[in-house]
């Protein structure tokens, strides 16, 4: 079941709302962590109440191109433009009993993701939700940290 909480809940998506990126890392085989898109990544993400969402992940230091045009760039300006970033959009599923999230994703900026579902561990801990990536061949596991945006906080 897309868009929902996995048992056929029909409550507003439990995640739902704007969330900013705070880390976009990586967890070596090693057990140690580096920045996954530089020291300042930049990223959104949004779910709306049925659970569709819209996802982008940048490197902060990604080239320009000298040419100011995006059809004539380099080598180079272009791998930086796709390394640099991470975006998809879709439909999400939620089993909070299992801690898992499932992105069912309709549009990618890497082709190959198109009409995958992707499984995700998470944790939410208040308004900070952050998951882990399956493994990459070499065995790094990517890690991202999103801050909800605009929540209310009680104050006594």
């Amino acid at each position: 079941m897309t868009g929902a909480l996995a048992g056929g809940a029909s409550a507003r998506f439990p995640l739902a709302g704007t969330w900013t990126l705070e880390a976009a890392d990586v967890l070596h085989p090693d057990g140690s962590r580096s920045s996954d898109y530089g020291a300042a990544p930049k990223g959104l993400l949004m779910i709306d109440g049925q659970g569709h969402y819209a996802l982008q992940i940048f490197r902060a230091e990604r080239s320009h191109f000298a040419s100011g045009d995006k059809a004539h760039g380099s080598p180079a300006e272009y791998q930086s433009a796709v390394m640099g970033s991470s975006t998809h959009y879709g439909t999400l599923e939620l089993d909070a009993a299992t801690h898992l999230l499932v992105f069912h994703i309709d549009g990618a900026s890497f082709p190959n993701w198109e009409g995958q579902q992707q499984r995700r561990s998470f944790e939410l801990h208040g308004d900070e939700l952050s998951y882990r990536v399956p493994p990459r061949p070499n065995g790094d596991v990517p890690l991202s940290v999103w801050r909800r945006v605009g929540s209310k906080v009680a104050v006594e």
